[in-house]
């Protein structure tokens, strides 16, 4: 219970600025009121603009005015548990966990595009993995951007885990390829692959990621294990089709959810979940290696929605 309590107080913080804008604006338009259709629509709009997303909406929706017609639902107070129950509900038991493989190391590939807090995501990552007693290797296989692999080493150097590097615009792949050798060779436990913010509509950067995917699985057969998108949940919908396209170019088995503590907009986990299979397993509430909560509806919605 104590480690639930925690988890909740810091996911309530995380999550304050959707708390207070879209939650607490809800709570006020539905208190004390009778249902009406007036008032769904107004819960309708408020739901879009926390950017839950078009189809999470409607299906919210279309429950709420069946239970309203039914007689089932008539206070507005009502639908916030209402809200919170079937929020809950859309998440399958989805395994959320990290695939760690039985042989090491396991491999972690990064993606996602310039600016949505990848680098800081990585140390995250690899806090919480050291934390747990694990060897962690990086692999900077951002060559292309100037500062971008030493912004990586001034967090390795934080966390006590070190970074295999190449020269500034050379070959990624190549980058790859020495460090998984670097990996096998010390037996480290874990390896987290960097790659360059690259849109998803730059074929070019695309090619390239597909190709460091392959080095991987030639040098640590069945790797990357994880391939993670990170995304930034203050780009709202734009983070939807950020996950179709990487998804299609990467295969990414989880997505990080970086910066949730910076939006108002937090329904967008729920967007994400509408739009794609692909599990959100991290969410990212602050700028600290120790801000990184593993994603859990129930946690998540409970905090949404906490007074």
């Amino acid at each position: 219970m104590a480690i639930f309590r925690k988890t909740l107080d810091k996911l309530k913080k995380g999550l304050g600025k959707t708390r207070e804008t879209f939650v607490s604006s809800l709570r006020s338009v539905l208190s004390g009121k009778q249902l009406n259709d007036d008032l769904i629509r107004e819960i309708e709009k408020r739901l879009i603009e926390s950017d839950v997303g078009v189809a999470a909406t409607a299906k919210l929706i279309e429950g709420i005015k069946t239970d309203y017609k039914a007689g089932t639902l008539t206070k507005g107070e009502d639908v916030i548990e209402y809200l919170k129950t079937e929020l809950k509900a859309m998440w399958p038991a989805q395994d959320r966990t990290l695939n760690m493989s039985e042989t090491k190391p396991m491999v972690i590939l990064m993606t996602g595009v310039n600016g949505v807090g990848k680098t800081t995501s990585i140390s995250k990552l690899c806090n919480q993995l050291t934390g747990e007693g694990k060897t962690v290797l990086l692999g900077a296989c951002d060559t292309f951007r100037a500062g971008a692999v030493r912004q990586l080493e001034i967090w390795g150097e934080r966390l006590g885990v070190e970074v295999v590097k190449g020269q500034q615009g050379g070959d990624p792949a190549a980058v790859a390829f020495d460090a998984c050798a670097a990996a096998k060779a010390r037996g480290v436990d874990v390896l987290i692959i960097d790659t360059a913010g690259r849109l998803q509509t730059q074929s070019g950067l695309m090619n390239q990621l597909t190709k460091i995917r392959r080095v991987i699985d030639k040098q640590i057969p069945g790797g990357p294990h994880e391939t993670l998108l990170v995304l930034d949940a203050t780009s709202g919908q734009n983070a939807l089709r950020q996950a179709e396209e990487f998804d299609a170019a990467a295969g990414v088995t989880g997505i990080f959810l970086s910066k949730l503590d910076g939006t108002a907009r937090g329904g967008i986990v729920v967007a994400i979940k509408e739009a794609t299979n692909i599990p959100v397993k991290f969410i990212g509430l602050g700028e600290t290696p120790e801000d990184v909560e593993a994603f859990d509806p129930e946690h998540f919605v409970e905090a949404m929605f906490a007074e």
